[in-house]
């Protein structure tokens, strides 16, 4: 076999369901949708509808919302029918191998663990910010343990940052059946915040504040276009429902939870942002809202000065459920890597509880040195580069995977097929071409340096040639 032909060599799902069949199936429909929730819902409610209304849409913020939703909801619904199909760990870097052949597993899988490993690295400095403005008025933590390296600054590690994420290691290694209470209460608490919000906002509603509903065009911004480009704003707002298909070993019952799941996270998700953003739009003029903490700023403009605490309460546990959703996602889809002998240390290896821990100890190791030393706003985007190209990957996937006799397929089906998986794939690499060339540049970097790791390591400690 040539060197081509055995990079796009296809693994067998028997094999994977195989690995894979120690994991304690421990979640249900609900337990997914916390997992859901708690990664797509952070603090970013508080103000993303607030600034994308104040620039982008006015008022009119509700139909992006709305817009973004239903291009999430095609996405949305391609996972649900992989997860389906094949309920395995590694998310659409194990589907890329079943469907597409191991190299193209690999791209997806070693642009999604840079994926979860900065998206929770930023969440943890924010994390940090946060909780340090929250404890000022009793401690000030000291400059040089407030930052990332910096010398000339005179920061040296943000220690607040890289705390909170081992502690968010330790949990998840206590396995999901304990660690996941936890989880699930923190979801409970922050849906409520946000609703107590939404509640109290509701009754300093100014109807004169929706008019105009859809602002006249100006300056580039505005106007139904206005709308089109808030979608777009908003749309990575709904990023992390992805990272449920990781869970799919684990999951009892996966051709019913899972499409709960991931569906039910998206319009759960919907509805919050899109009446958050109402709401908003009518405690305050849409063009008062353009400040770092809208959510805050209204509340007070309308004499509740509690906003602070409240908000600022929601945005930590909005912040650290989110980073436990996708440490958790990151550690297993290091474990399927590993598990396919891709990655050497043993890190496909599970503990006598069904646990990765070996994954999940470098997960976390990694994320606390990235939260903990690097500056990381200029590598945040790269974020987006992953998800969109595992977005196109697994819509496309659902053409072959229709085709497959190997693969007992007689759960959820995407409807519309095979028009809505293209038509998924098709915005979804829209979507890549609006991100910025500097984020382009750094994501084929990172590519080159995952294909020279795969061709001089991965293939030849691959499992499948043995």
């Amino acid at each position: 076999m040539g060197m081509w032909q055995r990079m796009f060599k296809k693994e067998s799902l028997d094999t994977y369901m195989r690995s894979d069949g120690h994991f304690e199936k421990s979640l249900n429909a609900k337990d997914l949708i916390a997992l859901g929730i708690g990664a797509v819902i952070g603090s970013g409610i508080f103000v993303l509808p607030g600034t994308v209304a104040a620039t982008t849409t006015g008022p009119a913020i509700i139909f992006s919302f709305i817009l973004a939703a239903l291009v999430s909801s095609l996405v949305a619904m391609a996972y649900s029918e992989m997860s389906t199909a094949m309920p395995v760990a590694g998310s659409a870097y194990s589907y890329g191998n079943v469907i597409f052949g191991e190299v193209v597993g690999w791209v997806l899988g070693w642009a999604l663990i840079l994926e979860y490993m900065l998206s929770v690295s930023a969440v943890s400095t924010g994390w940090s910010a946060y909780f340090a403005n929250l404890i000022s008025p009793l401690v000030k933590i000291p400059t040089a343990l407030s930052g990332a390296y910096n010398p000339a600054g005179g920061t040296y590690i943000n220690i607040v940052a890289v705390i909170i994420v081992l502690l968010i290691g330790l949990l998840l290694r206590g396995g999901l059946r304990q660690s996941k209470r936890v989880e699930n209460a923190m979801v409970l608490f922050k849906v409520i915040i946000i609703l107590a919000f939404i509640i109290i906002g509701f009754f300093f509603i100014k109807s004169s504040n929706y008019h105009p509903l859809i602002p006249k065009r100006i300056n580039g911004a505005f106007g139904w276009q206005g709308i089109i480009t808030g979608t777009s704003m908003v749309f990575f707002a709904f990023l992390g429902f992805d990272a449920l298909s990781s869970s799919a070993a684990e999951v009892k019952n996966p051709k019913r939870n899972m499409p709960i799941g991931i569906i039910g996270t998206l319009i759960i998700a919907a509805v919050l942002y899109g009446i958050m953003g109402l709401v908003l739009a009518g405690m305050v003029h849409y063009t008062k809202l353009n400040v770092a903490d809208p959510a805050a700023f209204a509340l007070q403009q309308v004499g509740q000065n509690w906003a602070s605490l409240i908000i600022t309460i929601g945005a930590l546990i909005g912040m650290a459920t989110m980073m436990y959703t996708m440490t958790y996602a990151a550690s297993r889809l290091i474990y399927a890597v590993g598990r396919d002998g891709l990655l050497p240390g043993g890190v496909g290896k599970l503990n006598k509880q069904g646990n990765p821990n070996r994954a999940l100890t470098i997960a976390t190791i990694v994320i606390a040195l990235f939260s903990g030393l690097v500056p990381l706003d200029k590598l945040v985007d790269l974020v987006n580069v992953g998800t969109l190209l595992a977005f196109v990957v697994v819509s496309l996937g659902i053409l072959p995977l229709r085709h497959r006799k190997d693969v007992n397929h007689d759960g959820y089906k995407m409807p519309g097929y095979p028009v809505m998986p293209i038509i998924s794939a098709l915005l979804s690499a829209f979507l890549i071409t609006q991100l910025h060339v500097e984020t382009l540049i750094a994501a084929g970097i990172w590519f080159i340096i995952g294909i020279i790791l795969y061709t001089t390591y991965g293939v030849r400690h691959s499992r499948m040639n043995q």
